[in-house]
């Protein structure tokens, strides 16, 4: 064979694998916005969205997300359902670590054109939009992004993983069981009760039980403990999980998940997924006291503008961060009523 031939069939070749790589590539991106499609996508209240002219290097390098958890008996998630879950993920853009602050549900704010209420009433009065203003406003943050989930969804997607390795106490069993007897009337399922406690492999309704508990020790500062171990535990679990898992959790969770992340935004976060690790979490605030107010009781920020700071150390590593007017002004609201 001639070299002019050998030429002529190298480049076919070539001219064939690029044509090849260029149909999986879009065979990828086109698998990948059919399964980003069967979430329930929602852009309506975007605009709305307030975001802070933060005056803050620091906040620039992280992507933010709140991850709000619903206790909704008919699957509602748009709103006129209480955020009993509210959980900031923030992914270092850099580094990919994420780390999670879990914002506590009875934690008093103001609720912009609301008022001062509980945190997870934004979400019932207002929706995504709302819930996030409320944030953004009382916390100087900058979160644009949602992600809303029901009890059922993490019990299905826990039991497609597999189940999770928890360690229940003597104190925790009576309650997962308890919850589990709750869960099975709304889920429609069977699943019995915990023998004993201990270090042990619970399938999803036991797990989801165990993130409700709040009536021991510690109340619900402690339950929010528990939602971030279960959060982990199940990050860790997908990141090892084989296709037919990962594809058997897209048929059948994607459909229960309600987001503004397009697909679009779904790829930029997918990409990376096996670089990401989740290094810290936290509850907030940090300094806070539970107590009653004209009869309803509330979690208050000790000094919110303090919290503020702490916050912005624990998520973003800024050293002395100066909360903005807006942020001073509720915490001198909020030292009005409590004194502290």
């Amino acid at each position: 064979m001639n070299k002019k031939k050998k030429k002529k069939r190298l480049k076919v070749k070539i001219l064939i694998f690029i044509d090849l790589l260029l149909l999986l590539i879009v065979a990828g991106f086109g698998y990948f916005i059919y399964i980003a499609n069967k979430m329930q996508l929602d852009t309506s209240g975007d605009d709305s969205i307030v975001v802070n002219d933060i005056d803050s290097d620091d906040i620039g390098g992280y992507r933010n997300i709140a991850i709000f958890g619903v206790d909704s008996r008919d699957k509602t998630l748009e709103k006129s359902t209480h955020s009993d879950t509210i959980i900031i993920a923030s992914i270092n853009k850099k580094t990919k670590d994420i780390k999670l602050a879990s914002i506590y549900r009875d934690t008093y704010v103001d609720i912009p054109d609301k008022g001062f209420d509980k945190i997870n009433a934004a979400y019932f009065k207002g929706g995504y939009p709302m819930a996030l203003n409320t944030i953004n406003t009382n916390f100087d943050l900058d979160i644009k992004e949602f992600v809303t989930v029901n009890f059922n969804a993490v019990c299905e997607v826990i039991d497609l993983l597999g189940g999770i390795t928890l360690d229940i106490t003597d104190e925790e069993l009576k309650y997962v069981n308890g919850y589990t007897k709750e869960l099975n009337k709304i889920n429609g399922t069977d699943v019995g009760k915990l023998k004993s406690s201990g270090t042990q492999l619970v399938n999803g309704t036991h797990a989801t039980a165990y993130a409700r508990i709040r009536y021991t020790s510690g109340g619900d500062f402690k339950r929010t403990e528990r939602q971030r171990i279960v959060i982990s535990k199940i990050f860790e679990k997908a990141k090892s999980a084989d296709l037919l898992t990962i594809n058997s959790i897209i048929n059948e969770i994607f459909p229960q998940i309600y987001t503004n992340l397009d697909s679009i935004n779904m790829l930029s976060l997918a990409k990376d997924i096996l670089s990401y690790n989740i290094v810290d979490e936290t509850g907030f605030p940090f300094e806070k006291s539970a107590e009653y107010y004209k009869k309803v009781s509330y979690v208050f920020p000790i000094d919110l503008a303090a919290n503020v700071t702490e916050l912005h150390k624990f998520l973003f590593e800024a050293e002395a961060y100066v909360p903005s007017a807006k942020v001073q002004e509720t915490s001198g609201k909020i030292l009005e009523i409590t004194g502290k």
